[in-house]
């Protein structure tokens, strides 16, 4: 049981973004090569005339006819033209995966930043944040069924920012990945990728992500409660609910999807249990939810599937319960890229989670108390607008983990206990596609 204790607290630092005190600069063992195996990219031209590139994933070896060339079409991104390739080889080749694991070496510490330049001409931290506007309906939506998915929130040039923000992390990985990726649950994840990676906290400040939450949850501010860049959920996931969300309440959440690419056909696509949120037999500590015990009769065959498309948004209470299947044999031949997390709503408190699972979403040294309210540069204010102080104290470095209180929050989690906390979290491990008979 220590063993698994052990291997647990590991496990949960992947999902940990900041080194313990990030620096200025960004540090590194050895300069790496690129870890991203090459994509098949062709070159379109947009309606304005700038060019465009489109990322071709492979033909699924099912899908396709193999005795002729192939016809492979991507779906256009937003506000971008569709984009076909003949080929007679890619089906028939062995399926290999997209990304390779990171060597020891790779790994850095401290701040990161791409230097991307933003899309619409927006000054970082300078410019207010854009703003999308929903629907009445879509917000009943989510406060009826729990889920809702919201199209084309973001258009190609938030697609291609986030893409390159992404492709830029993923090559040079940051520490707090590390047993994440080691683990292959996912072929790269990373919790509060804000805290290191300056070019999400500056997509958080000026996108209309804030104002979309706003909208869902009816308030007036939003805050990042926790959040995780996740690429290829190798094993996929069971039937759970969320509670890794951050210092907060369920009901003072807001769970997010943001994603980069067209979902597979076969696989990938998040599954909810529709209007599951309102469920009272499922306990708070519980990732794993077995659909079939008693007193979830009323939804268990009720499905809700989404096959997201660059630039949606999933937005979701954080009690629905929902799944996520792999592909079949754990290889993923194209991207599946999403930044995700949890919002919290105005007024909303801290809650000190230790000696629960959920203290893994709350490992900075900010000094708030059980019952305070929920402001602190650890926390950042996106909606109505970012807070220009706590975006210079995020980027000094004062905003990232100290070993004290990492001792100090998981020390409830130490010896057998811990791994009866996280025996529910295995449980969700390995959801997959099956295999065409």
């Amino acid at each position: 049981m220590v063993r698994i204790a052990s291997a647990t607290l590991l496990l949960s630092f992947a999902g940990q973004a900041s080194a313990f005190t990030p620096s200025k600069g960004q540090g590194r063992i050895q300069q790496s090569s690129t870890s991203i195996e090459s994509t098949i990219v062709k070159e379109e031209t947009k309606e304005d005339g700038t060019p465009f590139y489109a990322d071709i994933a492979c033909a699924e070896e099912s899908a396709v006819d193999k005795s002729k060339p192939q016809l492979i079409e991507t779906p256009a991104t937003v506000g971008s033209p569709s984009t076909k390739l003949t080929s007679t080889s890619l089906a028939s080749q062995p399926r290999e995966k997209i990304l390779k694991e990171p060597a020891l070496w790779e790994y850095n510490f401290g701040l990161q930043d791409p230097a991307l330049k933003m899309p619409h001409g927006i000054e970082s931290r300078v410019t207010a944040p854009e703003t999308f506007e929903l629907t009445e309906e879509q917000i009943a939506t989510l406060e009826r069924d729990g889920v809702v998915h919201i199209k084309n929130v973001f258009d190609s040039d938030w697609v291609e920012y986030l893409r390159d923000a992404t492709a830029h992390q993923v090559k040079n990985p940051h520490f707090w990945a590390f047993a994440g990726t080691a683990s292959k649950l996912y072929d790269y994840i990373q919790r509060n990728i804000w805290q290191t990676n300056r070019a999400f906290a500056d997509f958080y400040y000026h996108s209309a992500v804030g104002h979309v939450l706003a909208q869902c949850g009816r308030t007036d501010e939003i805050r990042v409660s926790t959040d995780l860049l996740m690429v290829n959920p190798n094993k996929g996931f069971k039937w759970h609910q969320d509670n890794q969300n951050g210092p907060i309440t369920w009901d003072e959440g807001i769970r997010f999807w943001i994603t980069m690419d067209e979902t597979p056909a076969e696989y990938g696509a998040p599954v909810y249990l529709k209007g599951s949120h309102f469920n009272d037999v499922v306990p708070e500590a519980s990732v794993f939810v077995d659909i079939e015990m008693d007193g979830l009769e009323a939804y268990k065959d009720d499905w809700l599937e989404f096959r997201t498309m660059p630039g949606d948004m999933l937005i979701w209470h954080p009690r629905t319960i929902h799944k996520v299947d792999g592909p079949a044999d754990g290889i993923w031949t194209s991207y599946r890229r999403v930044l995700g997390g949890t919002a919290a709503k105005g007024g909303s408190l801290y809650h000190d989670k230790r000696g629960t699972g959920g203290v893994l979403s709350d490992l900075g040294r900010h000094g708030l108390e059980d019952g305070n309210k929920l402001q602190s540069p650890f926390f950042p204010s996106i909606y109505p607008r970012f807070n220009k102080a706590e975006a210079r104290e995020r980027d000094s470095g004062g905003v990232g983990r100290d070993p004290r209180d990492i001792v100090g929050k998981l020390g409830g989690l130490a010896g057998k206990a811990s791994g009866d906390k996280f025996a529910s979290f295995f449980q969700v491990l390995g959801s997959q596609a099956k295999k065409d008979q």
